[in-house]
């Protein structure tokens, strides 16, 4: 009987996916973003506000965001600096793998602060 608990538990272990890692956005400007948006490359179909996932619905420099229903891709992504315009970055690349997702630095931004 044991034996057979332990198949089976093995066995379930094995079918059962990995659990994703949580994917992050990594805000590397001098600006607070108060909004963060994901769409394919050349729409405007924007996606979920990502702000939504921090606790003061913003994204301050240096901070780490939490990305939700976004698979890895390239999209271009939209921010808006705290008091400014919004900015749409081209053809940024989303990782499933490593510390971040992907980043945005102040280079990106170029003249849209």
């Amino acid at each position: 009987m044991h034996r057979l608990l332990l198949t089976a538990t093995a066995a379930a272990l094995i079918a059962t996916p990995a659990l994703a890692k949580d994917m992050l956005f990594w805000n590397q400007t001098t600006h607070e973003l108060t909004s963060v948006q994901l769409a394919p490359p050349g729409t405007t179909k924007w996606g979920a506000e990502q702000t939504a996932n921090d606790p003061d619905h913003a994204v301050s420099a240096d901070e780490r965001l939490k990305i939700t229903g976004v698979a890895p891709g390239i999209y271009d992504v939209k921010v808006t600096p705290k008091g400014g315009k919004p900015c749409v970055v081209t053809g940024v690349e989303v990782k499933a793998a490593g510390k971040v997702a992907f980043a945005i630095a102040e280079k990106q931004l170029g003249g849209c602060k």
